[in-house]
C-alpha cells in the first residue's frame, strides 16, 4: 500500500503485466477475471461482511462478547496481507505505511477505539482489491487483442497453397485472403476486389473498398471478394501488436510519480514513527511514569493517525463517483475522479464518438426521367439490398422500414465484390453499387456533391439504366455540437478531431460540432502522438473514444473516457471512465463534478491538516487528554466527511446548466 492511498482515498495500479507478441505461438484464447476469483477481493468482502455485522451488533447495545469477535475478524482478514507485506518492508529494511496503518489501528483497539480502527482496516482492503482487479482486468483485455489476429493464415507457394501459422509469416509472403475471413498480416494487395471491414485499426464505419496497391492490416475482416496479399511487415510489428506495445508504454509512463510518491510514503512513514518512539522515550528519560509516556505516546499515533486525510478525501471522491454512476457515468476509482477535473484540453474520436458509428440513409435522389419518386427509389434498393450482409445495405433496409415502405421479394440476388448488388424485383434488374464517373453515366452532380460533403455514394439502376442515387452518411449524435460547446467553455480550447476516417467526413463532422482542429486518416499510433504533441506543450489531455484503436491514446493521455455502448474490450478497461448510456453530454457534466469534488477535497485537507496538526502539538506541548484527543480526532472525521457526502446532490447534470460553471480550478 503507498500513499496514494491517503492523497487520492483508493489505489489503482496504472502498470500493465506485460503482455509480449510471440513470433510463432498462436495467442491464448481471452478470458476475463472475475471480481472473487481475486483474493485480494474475497479477503476484503470478508472484512467488510464482518465489520458491518459488528458494527449493527454494537450500535444495537449488545455485550462487547456478541460483536467482539466479529471486529476481530475484520482486523485478521482485512489486516493480515498489509502487514504481511509491511514487515517484508521491514525485512527489505523500508518502512510503508502499510505497516504504519496497521500499528495505527491496532493502537486504536488497543485504547478502546475498535471501531475506528476496524473502518481503517475496512479502507485498506478495500483499496488493495481495487487494485488487484483494475490490473487483471487491463492486462485480460490487452491479450484478448491478439484475438484479433487469426492464428494461421493461408499462404501461397510454388507448389500451391498451404496452412501456416500466422507467427511464421516473413516479409514477402504471399497470402490468399478468401471471402469472410480474417486477414492474417499487414500487407499489400496484389490482385483481387474486396472490400474490408477495418473499425478496429482506423475507426472507420464503414467497409474500406480494397483493389490492387492497397493496404490491409492484420486483424481486419475481408469481405465478399478474394485478395491476394504480399506481406509487409513481420506479425509481431503488425498494427494489432504495436497497439499492444502501446498501452503498456503509454502506462509505464505513470511510473515516475508512482515512484515520487513511494519516497514521499517512505518519509512520513519514518518521521511519524521517529516522532512516536520520540513521544514516548523522551519522557520516560526524564522520569516519566511509562504508563504516562505510553498514554501520550499513543494519543500521539492516534491523532496523527491519516485516517482523517482519507476520509477528508473519499467522501468528495466517491460521492461523486455515486452521482456520476446515477447519470449513467462509471468512473472507475476516485483517482480516475481526480484526475478528470485537471484536464485542461480535450482530444475527441469521431466514430462512435461524435457519431453513432452506424450509416444512415442522408439523401435520396431519383433521376430525372426516371419516373420514380424518393420512395419508390428507396423501396426499390432496399429489395435489392435485403438479402445482402453488408453495412451499407442494411442501412438502406432500415431507411425504408423507417419510412413504412413495402419492401417487395427480391430473387436472383448475387454480390459483386467491390461493386455492390444485384436482385430481379418486380421483374427489373435492380443494381445497388458504387457509382462509376458521373459524366460516362450522364448523372447530376449528386455523387460529387454528396462526395464532398463526405457521404458514401451508392447508384441504384433498373436493367442496366441509373435510376437516382442514395447518400449514406454516419449519423451525428444528436447531443455533439452542445457537448463540444460546453467542452470549450470548461477548458478554454475547443476540442481536437482525431480521427482514422477521411479527411471529407472528417470536415463533415468538424463543421457541425465547430471544431477548427481536425486530423483525420490517423492509425493508432498517430492518434498516441497528437495526444503526446499536446500533452508536451504543457496540456493535461483528456481523450474520448471508444474503439480497440482509441485504446493506445486513451491510455497516453492524461485522463481517458470511453462510450461504452458499442465501445471495444480494451476501450473500456483502459479508460478512467465509462460513458454507459452513451450520452455525450456527460463527458463536459463528469468534469465540472470532478472539479467541484477537487475543490472539495482541498476544503477537507486544509480541514483534516488543521485539526491534526492541532491536535498533535497540544499533545506534543501540552497534555491533550485521551478522550479529548479521540473526540477531535473523529469530529474532523465527521466534518469532513460530511462535507463531501454534499455531491451526492451535485446538480452538474441539470439540463440548461451553464457550460461555463466549474470552468475555474
Amino acid at each position: 500500500m503507498s500513499l496514494h492511498v491517503f492523497l487520492y482515498g483508493v489505489r489503482v495500479s496504472t502498470t500493465l503485466t506485460p503482455v509480449h507478441v510471440p513470433a510463432a505461438t498462436p495467442p491464448e484464447p481471452r478470458r476475463r477475471t472475475r471480481v472473487l476469483a481475486l483474493p485480494e477481493a474475497r479477503w476484503a468482502l470478508a472484512s467488510t461482511v464482518a465489520f458491518l455485522l459488528a458494527l449493527a451488533l454494537d450500535l444495537g447495545g449488545l455485550p462487547w462478547w456478541a460483536h467482539g469477535s466479529l471486529y476481530a475478524l475484520a482486523y485478521a482478514t482485512g489486516g493480515w496481507e498489509p502487514a504481511l507485506e509491511g514487515l517484508r518492508a521491514l525485512r527489505a529494511r523500508t518502512l510503508d505505511v502499510d505497516l504504519l496503518m496497521i500499528v495505527a489501528a491496532l493502537g486504536a483497539a488497543a485504547i478502546g477505539q475498535v471501531l475506528d480502527g476496524a473502518l481503517l482496516i475496512v479502507i485498506f482492503a478495500t483499496s488493495g482489491a481495487l487494485e488487484a482487479l483494475a490490473t487483471a482486468r487491463t492486462a485480460d483485455s490487452v491479450r484478448g487483442l491478439l484475438d484479433l489476429a487469426p492464428t494461421t493464415a493461408t499462404r501461397i507457394t510454388d507448389t500451391g497453397e498451404e496452412t501456416v501459422p500466422t507467427g511464421e509469416l516473413s516479409v514477402g509472403d504471399v497470402l490468399l485472403i478468401r471471402p469472410g475471413e480474417r486477414i492474417g498480416a499487414d500487407g499489400r494487395v496484389l490482385d483481387g476486389t474486396s472490400e474490408a471491414d477495418q473499425a478496429t485499426i482506423t475507426g472507420e464505419p464503414l467497409p474500406v473498398a480494397k483493389g490492387p496497391g492497397d493496404e490491409v492490416f492484420a486483424g481486419t475482416l475481408n469481405g465478399t471478394g478474394a485478395l491476394r496479399v504480399r506481406v509487409e511487415r513481420d506479425p509481431a510489428d503488425s498494427v494489432v501488436a504495436r497497439i499492444v506495445t502501446l498501452v503498456e508504454e503509454a502506462s509505464r509512463t505513470k511510473a515516475p510519480t508512482q515512484l515520487f510518491i513511494e519516497r514521499i510514503e517512505q518519509r512520513y512513514a519514518v518521521g511519524i514513527v521517529a516522532a512516536t518512539l520520540a513521544v514516548f522515550a523522551v519522557p520516560l528519560a526524564f522520569g516519566a511514569d511509562l504508563t504516562d509516556a505510553l498514554l501520550r505516546a499513543m494519543t500521539f499515533m492516534i491523532v496523527a493517525s491519516p485516517c482523517a486525510v482519507v476520509l477528508a478525501t473519499m467522501p468528495p471522491l466517491l460521492s461523486a463517483i455515486a452521482n456520476a454512476g446515477r447519470h449513467g457515468v462509471l468512473v472507475k476509482s476516485a483517482v480516475a475522479m481526480e484526475r478528470l477535473g485537471e484536464v485542461d484540453a480535450v482530444a475527441l474520436d469521431k466514430t462512435g464518438t461524435l457519431t453513432e458509428g452506424t450509416p444512415e440513409v442522408s439523401d435520396v435522389r431519383p433521376l430525372p426521367g426516371s419516373g420514380l419518386t424518393p420512395d419508390d427509389l428507396l423501396a426499390l434498393a432496399a429489395a435489392a439490398e435485403h438479402p445482402s450482409e453488408h453495412p451499407l445495405g442494411r442501412a438502406v433496409v432500415r431507411a425504408a422500414g423507417e419510412r413504412g415502405l413495402r419492401i417487395a421479394r427480391a430473387r436472383d440476388f448475387a454480390a459483386v465484390p467491390g461493386s455492390g448488388v444485384t436482385a430481379v424485383v418486380e421483374g427489373r434488374l435492380i443494381g445497388v453499387g458504387r457509382p462509376g464517373d458521373p459524366a460516362d453515366l450522364a448523372l447530376p452532380e449528386a455523387p460529387a456533391d454528396h462526395a464532398a460533403a463526405g457521404a458514401t455514394v451508392v447508384l441504384v439502376t433498373g436493367d442496366g439504366v441509373p435510376l437516382g442515387t442514395l447518400a449514406l452518411t454516419d449519423r451525428l449524435r444528436p447531443g455533439a455540437p452542445a457537448a463540444t460547446a460546453a467542452l470549450t467553455a470548461l477548458t478554454g480550447t475547443a476540442p481536437v478531431l482525431l480521427t482514422g476516417d477521411n479527411a471529407r467526413s472528417a470536415a463533415r463532422v468538424a463543421e457541425a460540432t465547430a471544431l477548427v482542429d481536425v486530423r483525420a486518416g490517423l492509425l493508432p499510433e498517430d492518434k498516441v502522438d497528437a495526444v503526446r504533441e499536446l500533452q508536451d506543450a504543457g496540456r493535461k489531455v483528456l481523450f474520448v473514444g471508444d474503439g480497440v484503436n482509441d485504446a493506445p491514446a486513451l491510455a497516453a493521455a492524461h485522463s481517458g473516457i470511453a462510450m461504452g455502448r458499442a465501445g471495444s474490450d480494451l476501450a473500456l478497461e483502459t479508460a478512467d471512465a465509462v460513458v454507459v448510456r452513451d450520452e455525450l453530454a456527460t463527458v463536459p457534466a463528469v468534469v465540472r463534478l470532478s472539479r467541484t469534488a477537487r475543490r472539495l477535497v482541498l476544503q477537507n485537507l486544509v480541514i483534516a491538516g488543521t485539526f491534526i496538526t492541532g491536535l498533535v502539538l497540544w499533545d506534543l506541548l501540552g497534555h491533550l487528554p485521551l478522550p479529548l484527543g479521540v473526540a477531535g480526532h473523529e469530529g474532523s472525521t465527521v466534518l469532513v466527511g460530511l462535507n463531501g457526502l454534499r455531491l451526492l446532490r451535485e446538480s452538474a447534470w441539470r439540463p440548461g446548466r451553464d457550460p461555463s460553471q466549474g470552468a475555474r480550478r
